[in-house]
């Protein structure tokens, strides 16, 4: 009998340690891109610079590391109020924070079935048998009443690591959640800045506007003295009134992408519109930043919280893999139940009121019509699916950094032509109205020279706002900054490992 017993022990310990492997693929991160920049032509040390407010040449500082807190460095502190407030208070953010929780609520779930599960259970009945079932033909049994009281236990084998790779998969959707959040935090913070920038944008140019119709509005004062005395004809002075007429239409467009921009902000800050907002956006009060980092390519990967967003559910994908093989193969379970049985409550604790028994089963799956092998290749082909999102993720961050570059580099020439070409313009027509007064040049040589200051100031204008919005661009581009994201997890460490991190 001790060796029988002996024997039963050393089989239930050999299925506990086959219970620690599992079946499936071991996930393994993908390897960075092997390229050596973002662009086909090398970048220039530091960009162009203009003879302007925020025509600072801005310098490319290789393998700098991204601020968490980016937006400070456009040195605003209305902006970094406004985007501490949307962080806080913006209900899309609020939501991925609430789906981050239930992940990891239904990974906690899940590590429960790696546990015996353990019930308890009360019961009464009243009950009328036959005597047949009481091998006692023939004879009636009358009622009586049964009290029923016990416990269960019930443990089923992870033989070839369903659970193991269930919760491995509860896990990774937990970490994608918490990119995914890191994601809007991250969209979040871009959005809000490039609206301050639009909103000082806007506000530029819809003081340009008031400056060119103030100046407009002279030169026509000027023309109705020229008129009477009649020095100009008519048509000239109906040619002014023209074109201040039309740049006066210019700013009901203006002022309404105004308020739109700041309808906007509100409600990513989460406000109504009828809030009022405080602060007004200039860009007078906005800071350049002239040293912005660059990271390198290969760490970009695991910066962008897209990219480790989507790795993720790739680790997520790989793991199902794993479940849907798993259920292809025998499923063995344990249990053992104790309980007291008796016809009356005050015999229910007495001697012979106890029964036990103690079993285990085993489920080998034979015929499902072809539905666990086409769970398993359709798993699969998930897999593959996340892993073609994957790459087209990495593509695009690239892309985007790619662009940023390119289009501060262009926005800096842009800009520098731009202020050069305002300041021709505006002594051209100083020029111009001077000669006008003193009679040596036409009114149609005075209309040109204003209406090229006009579109040299609006384009200066436009030129200084996109600027900004730009450099904005490429810290979203690089990720953002590491906003507390987890550092990589190592390949080879065992699913509890992940579990524990993501818990953190």
């Amino acid at each position: 009998m001790k060796q029988v017993s002996r024997f039963s022990s050393a089989a239930l310990a050999a299925l506990l340690l086959v219970g620690g492997c599992a079946v499936g693929p071991d996930f393994r991160s993908p390897a960075p891109p092997e390229v050596s920049g973002y662009t086909a032509d090398s970048l220039p040390e530091q960009t162009a610079s203009a003879a302007n407010s925020s025509g600072a040449a801005q310098k490319f500082l290789p393998y700098a590391i991204v601020a968490a807190d980016w937006w400070t460095s456009f040195r605003a502190p209305d902006l970094n109020n406004l985007v501490e407030a949307a962080l806080a208070k913006n209900p899309d953010l609020q939501a991925a924070a609430a789906s981050l929780r239930a992940a990891r609520e239904n990974l906690a779930a899940g590590e429960g079935a790696e546990y015996p599960s353990l019930d308890g259970t009360v019961g009464a009945s009243r009950e009328k048998i036959s005597g047949a079932s009481a091998y006692a033909p023939g004879s009636t049994i009358p009622s009586f009443s049964l009290y029923t009281t016990g416990v269960s236990v019930s443990y089923p084998l992870d033989l070839f690591g369903g659970t193991q790779r269930t919760i491995e998969e509860l896990a990774a959707t937990a970490e994608g959640k918490r990119y995914a959040l890191e994601a809007a935090r991250l969209t979040l913070a871009g959005n809000v800045v490039t609206g301050a920038v639009q909103e000082a944008g806007l506000r530029a140019q819809i003081k340009a506007t008031q400056e060119i119709i103030a100046t407009q509005e002279k030169q026509r004062d000027l023309l109705k003295r020229q008129l009477d005395l009649g020095a100009v004809t008519k048509a000239a002075l109906l040619a002014e009134d023209a074109d201040l007429a039309a740049t006066k239409a210019t700013l009901p467009a203006l002022n309404k992408q105004l308020t739109q921009t700041r309808h906007l902000l509100a409600a990513l800050a989460g406000r109504f519109p009828s809030e009022k907002m405080e602060a007004a956006f200039t860009l007078d009060h906005l800071h350049l930043p002239e040293d912005l980092p660059l990271s390198i390519p290969s760490k970009l990967v695991a910066q962008r919280p897209d990219i480790k967003e989507v790795e993720s559910q790739m680790h997520a994908a790989s793991a199902a893999i794993g479940v849907a093989e798993a259920a292809r193969y025998p499923q063995i379970t344990l249990s053992g139940n104790y309980g007291l049985d008796a016809v009356q409550i005050g015999q229910l604790f007495g001697p012979g009121a106890a029964a036990w028994s103690v079993g285990g089963s085993l489920l080998q799956p034979l015929f499902h019509g072809g539905e666990l092998e086409h769970n398993q290749r359709a798993a699969e082909a998930l897999f593959d699916e996340t892993a073609a999102r994957y790459k087209s993720t990495v593509l695009s961050a690239f892309q985007n950094v790619a662009d940023a570059l390119r289009a501060l580099e262009s926005d800096a020439e842009t800009l520098k032509a731009r202020a050069e070409s305002e300041h021709v313009a505006a002594d051209s027509l100083a020029l111009a109205e001077t000669q006008f007064k003193a009679g040596s040049v036409s009114y149609l040589t005075l209309l040109n020279a204003q209406q090229t200051w006009q579109q040299a100031k609006i384009g200066l204008v436009q030129a200084e706002a996109q600027r900004f919005a730009d450099t904005a661009a490429l810290y979203v581009a690089l990720g953002g900054g590491w906003n507390d994201i987890a550092t990589p997890l190592d390949p080879d460490q065992a699913t509890n490992t992940l579990k524990t991190e993501i818990k953190s």
